[in-house]
Parts: structure tokens; C-alpha cells; sequence
């Protein structure tokens, strides 16, 4: 799989909320660590002025053909 494949996804949570999409990785090691997702219009403007978040990569529940679910808070 190809970052670009990965950009093309939405991320959501496990409970069906959508995150954002993702814009960049963290590596490390030659290893993803972090995922950089740019947050939804609707996370941006109910919790943070911050439009990115990081999300660890043993976040990731399931990348499924159109999103990738995570376990986050």
C-alpha cells in the first residue's frame, strides 16, 4: 500500500465519527509511528483552534477499502 492510497481514506473513530484525513506520516526507524490527520470542519470548531492531530499507529483498529477506524478519544 502507498501513502497516497492511505490519503485517499477517512479516518474514523470506532464509534463512527469522523476524524479528518490524513496529510502527513511521522517515521521513525523506518517504521510509521504517527499518522498526521487534518481534523474535520467539525472537530476544528467544538473542541481545538488546532486543525491537525497525530495518531499513533497502534491506534488503528482497521484499514478497511474507504476508511481507517481508530480507537481514539
Amino acid at each position: 500500500m502507498h501513502l497516497s492510497d492511505l490519503q485517499a481514506k477517512n479516518i474514523i473513530t470506532t464509534d463512527g465519527k469522523l476524524i479528518g484525513n490524513i496529510i502527513d506520516v511521522i517515521i521513525e526507524n523506518g517504521t510509521i509511528k504517527y499518522l498526521i490527520v487534518e481534523k474535520s470542519k467539525f472537530l476544528i470548531s467544538m473542541f481545538t483552534s488546532k486543525n491537525e492531530i497525530e495518531i499513533k499507529w497502534e491506534q488503528i483498529k482497521t484499514i478497511g477499502e474507504d476508511v481507517i477506524i481508530v480507537n481514539y478519544q
